[in-house]
């Protein structure tokens, strides 16, 4: 293995030192899985994409994204910080930008807040709205009692790449309450495939946001995750979905990542056309280091 470059960028940042990081590695030469695992390991970050050097389409870039343990088929925050890469180093104009994970196509937009700020959207796959699950299961899931729950909602195991129970509760205080019962847990991933758990209130700390999360995720190795594209994509059809502000489109800021000191903001929209739920998740990306993997004969 020879020397491979890599970045590191906070995504879903407010700031620098902020977001969730990811290390984008990009390799002049073929990896095996084995070799991007063990890589993807020794950053430890919740997320580490790899670049195929000979995987481009004609329409965009091939990537593969793991965590510490397992490879994933899609996740948001490293493919918004995989596309913002991949412009600043081949220095591309285009406001879109195609990355090709194992789900699929995932397109990428860039364009400006109303403060100016540039930030980056990725559409996520047609979202699939699975089983309602009962509000004291839903509840004993993230360790919380059921009269915490929002009655108003369901509590629904959503999916646009990364099955996810989406918990309501009624107060910030419930969300920071919450955390993984790892028994109920294990009986949702057996029994319905579910990979994150997402608890969620419209109480925040920051009063210009709508909405605060939390995303438990230890299927991937991540007990808590700073921010998640993915699974904020399924809240995005959520709400959509069952019109939790009174319409069916949306455009929210959503805050996370409080709790484990990295906080970050996501914007989420969503609409309904006449036969789906469209949705898109964005933030900023920040650069924080660039570095070189070096070689070595025992990888």
């Amino acid at each position: 293995m020879s020397d491979i470059r890599y970045d590191i960028v906070d995504v879903f940042a407010q700031s620098q030192y902020t977001g969730n990081q990811l290390a984008v590695v990009q390799p002049e030469g073929e990896l095996s899985g084995e070799e991007m695992q063990r890589i993807a390991n020794e950053f430890d970050y919740s997320e580490t994409t790899f670049i195929d050097p000979d995987g481009s389409h004609a329409d965009g870039f091939e990537v593969r994204i793991f965590s510490p343990t397992t490879e994933l088929p899609f996740a948001g925050h490293p493919t918004l910080g995989t596309a913002y890469v991949l412009r600043e180093r081949l220095g591309l104009s285009d406001d879109e930008l195609v990355l090709h994970e194992q789900v699929g196509a995932i397109p990428v937009s860039v364009e400006k807040t109303a403060t100016g700020d540039e930030i980056l959207l990725m559409e996520h796959p047609e979202p699939t709205f699975d089983e309602i699950i009962e509000p004291a299961r839903a509840a004993d899931a993230v360790s919380l009692p059921a009269d915490v729950l929002d009655d108003q909602f369901p509590a629904q195991i959503i999916s646009t790449g990364v099955p996810t129970l989406i918990v309501p509760v009624e107060s910030l205080s419930a969300v920071k309450e919450a955390e993984t019962n790892d028994e109920v847990y294990s009986e949702l991933v057996d029994q319905y495939g579910v990979r994150n758990l997402l608890v969620f209130a419209p109480e925040t700390y920051e009063p210009e946001n709508e909405l605060n999360v939390r995303v438990f995720a230890e299927f991937f190795g991540i007990p808590e995750d700073p921010a998640t594209g993915a699974s904020n994509g399924c809240l995005a059809a959520y709400l959509t979905e069952h019109q939790y502000f009174d319409t069916s489109e949306i455009d929210v800021r959503v805050e996370q990542g409080y709790e484990v000191n990295r906080p970050s903001l996501l914007y989420l929209r969503g609409q309904t056309t006449a036969d789906s739920i469209q949705v898109e998740v964005g933030g900023r990306v920040i650069p924080t280091a660039t570095g070189t993997l070096v070689e070595s004969n025992s990888l």
